[in-house]
């Protein structure tokens, strides 16, 4: 019985990363995480054609313009997505611990990213976050 309730609870964690990150069909998409299998097969049933995984798209050259990390440890999942993204992206991140320091991990890995917290949305299954990246390029040797 809790198959169908975790059903309910993924689609509503897509369909909440969706309008946040706003992908177009004709842009790269990498997920990753411990449930980027499941993500990227419900990506693909909504008409997302250019859509990887780190082990579909074995070499990382910035060519992603979304990332969405979901999983038991988004911080590692959210560096495993960083050399796929392009300078200006966006991710999405599932956050399901009620654990503020895990938010706070977050937050400081997404700004050693170069990438700048715009929304929050609690969904059933936790928080999903969404930050952009504009012009990291720039930013990349002062660092």
């Amino acid at each position: 019985m809790a198959e169908p309730c975790f059903a309910l609870d993924q689609e509503q964690v897509v369909d909440t990363m969706i309008a946040l990150t706003r992908p177009s069909s004709l842009r790269g998409i990498i997920v990753t995480g411990s449930e980027s299998m499941e993500l990227y097969l419900a990506l693909r049933r909504r008409g997302f054609c250019r859509v990887s995984t780190p082990v579909t798209c074995p070499a990382p050259r910035r060519q992603h313009a979304i990332g969405l990390v979901t999983g038991e440890n988004p911080v590692a999942a959210l560096a495993q997505a960083s050399p796929f993204l392009s300078t200006n992206s966006a991710v999405a991140i599932l956050i399901e611990s009620r654990e503020g320091k895990l938010a706070i991990e977050i937050r400081h890995k997404l700004h050693q990213l170069g990438f700048r917290i715009e929304a929050g949305v609690r969904c059933r299954r936790g928080l999903v976050l969404s930050a952009d990246r504009q012009g990291f390029a720039q930013m990349e040797p002062a660092a």
